[in-house]
This record gives C-alpha cells, structure tokens and sequence, in this order.
C-alpha cells in the first residue's frame, strides 16, 4: 500500500458526479502518469451528490492507495462548490484541477507541471478543438466567452474550462473569496500573478452524460456575468433611456395626428401596443436587477459553502467555508 502524503509536491482536485464508468479508467491514467513524473502526490476526489455508484468506487480506490483522498458531500451542490471543496482540502505546494469524464486527458499534466516550473503561478488548458460535442454547444460557448471578455473588467482567457494548475499562494487567495454564485475561471483570472496557457485538444466524454445540462451552463454563464460585470445594469439603464425616447417621439407623432392631421381613431391600438413594450422593458430592467439582488442575499444569508456528508482525510477538520 501506497504511504500517505501529508505535504505532497502536487494536489489534484476532481469534481466527480455520477461518473462511476469513468472513475476507475481515469485514476488508472493518473497514477500512471503522476508516477512516470516521479512527484508526491495525492488525488482529491469530491463526490458531489452522485446518485450512482461513484463513492463506492472511490473508496475501492482509496483502500488500495493510501494517497487517494474522497470528500462526500451532503447533496449535488453544484460544479463549481464541489472544486472548492476540493480545494479546500488539498495540501499540494501545485494544485491542479480536472474533470473526471476524461476529456481533460491526464497525459497533459506533466506539460503544465513543467510550464509552472518555469515561473508561473497559473498554467491553464486552452481548448483549441472540442471533440464529441454538437455544434450548437461550441457556438454557445464561444460566443459566451468572446461576450465575456467584452463586457468584463478582468482579462479572463478565451476558450478555457477549470482544467488548469495553481500555485498554493493562489489557492489560499481563491479561500478567501466567499461569494456563494462561483465562477472560478474568473476568479482566478480576478487574481492576477503570472499566468500563461498551453492548447490541447479536449477529448469526447468516456462514459455516461455531462451533468452540466443547458440550464446549468446558462446558470454559469449568468454567474460569470453578474460576478465580473456590471453591464446588465447599465444595459438596463441604457433601455430605460431609448424607451424614454421612444415614447417621447410617439408622443409627438400622436398629438401632431390629433391636433394638426385630424387623423385619427379612438382607442388607437398602437397604445395598447406601446403599453406593452414599456411594461415588457420594466419587467427586464426589474429581472436583471433581482438577479444582482438575489446574489446579494445569497451572500449574506451566513450558510456554508457545502457540508461534508463523509471522507477520508483523517486529523483535518472539515471545512465548510
């Protein structure tokens, strides 16, 4: 049996729901490759709710390698809380964090682990082709992350996931950022320091199905927005003031009909349509304000992060930021 590693050279975090196909293949490929790089290491898994066999697969694996870690949270907490319980837990002097459905491919780590060495506190995986995904999802994505990058104060990179390596000093920074709405590729980008990139080809799903489902990626994408820019509120203001116009330029053409082309009709219908344009708008302006509100009261409700259901991790005391 493998010794435990109380302060290895490389902590890797991965998310895990319902990935029970996947797990025992992936793990095969990390250790391999974390031994062939001839690194301490250890391997946080955070089963996020999973309703399938993952955590019993998971603790087969860590009978057999004592540097194997598993976090079992109480509930499906989301994507995003499940990789800071992850980092939470990890004690690496490099963190590094990945998917468990094998399209981040394990045999890159060694390249972003000797990038790092060269100086930089973040090395992340750039997607340059996405295999096995539909064209509709590429789309989306691309043109979520080109309106990010226009629409944010913070330069966060075109075309990358969660698939990256930290240096510790910027996990302890990503700790100390408590908001509840996670968006951490911003985040990490928010940070700073010295950050590069390397490109990859990110492979098609193993196993089973993404848990990320249209509604969950629209989610993120809200949280990337209201977390990094303030451009829906000034948008919603922005409306306010054309609509203004709008019904101020109507207003005109309606009395000019009355008054000098006595052309008109009772009950004109272009008012009714003109209320319903304004309300339409109020309701947006409304929306996009309750989504920042929403995020507010998130926040200040005091509840943690996640609650650990069970682990592994022995003499630590269970973090619930």
């Amino acid at each position: 049996m493998i010794e435990h590693l109380t302060d290895p050279a490389l902590s890797v975090v991965i998310p895990v729901f319902n990935e029970e196909k996947n797990l025992q293949l992936l793990y095969d490929r990390l250790s391999a490759v974390l031994q062939q790089m001839q690194v301490t290491y250890e391997l946080v898994f955070v089963n996020d709710g999973s309703i399938d066999n993952s955590l019993g697969v998971l603790k087969s694996i860590a009978v057999a390698n004592a540097s194997v870690n598993y976090i079992s949270l109480s509930r499906n907490f989301g994507h995003q809380v499940a990789v800071s319980a992850g980092l939470d837990a990890a004690t690496g002097k490099a963190v590094l964090v990945m998917d468990a459905d094998l399209q981040d491919p394990p045999e890159l780590i060694p390249q972003l682990y000797a990038k790092m060495q060269e100086g930089f506190e973040v090395v992340y995986a750039r997607r340059v082709y996405r295999k096995g995904e539909s064209f509709v999802k590429k789309a989306t994505a691309k043109f979520f992350y080109r309106l990010l990058a226009r629409i944010t104060h913070v330069n966060i990179p075109l075309d990358t996931g969660d698939f990256r390596i930290m240096d510790t000093k910027v996990v302890r920074v990503l700790q100390q950022m408590p908001e509840r709405n996670k968006f951490l590729r911003g985040q990490v980008a928010w940070i700073g320091f010295r950050q590069t990139y390397i490109n990859f080809t990110r492979d098609e799903r193993y196993g089973g199905s993404s848990g990320y489902t249209y509604r969950k990626l629209l989610r993120l994408a809200f949280d990337g927005i209201t977390s990094f820019s303030d451009f829906p509120l000034k948008m919603a203001s922005m409306l306010g003031f054309i609509v203004s116009g709008g019904a101020f330029l109507l207003m005109i053409y309606t009395l000019l009909a009355r008054l000098v082309f006595k052309d008109y009709v009772e009950g004109w219908a272009s008012i009714i349509l003109s209320v319903l344009f304004l309300g339409g708008v109020q309701l947006i302006c409304i929306g996009i304000a309750g989504e920042y509100l929403a995020r507010v009261f998130n926040n200040v409700q005091g509840r943690p992060l996640y609650v650990v259901d069970e682990q592994n991790i022995k003499a630590r005391e269970e973090k619930e930021v």
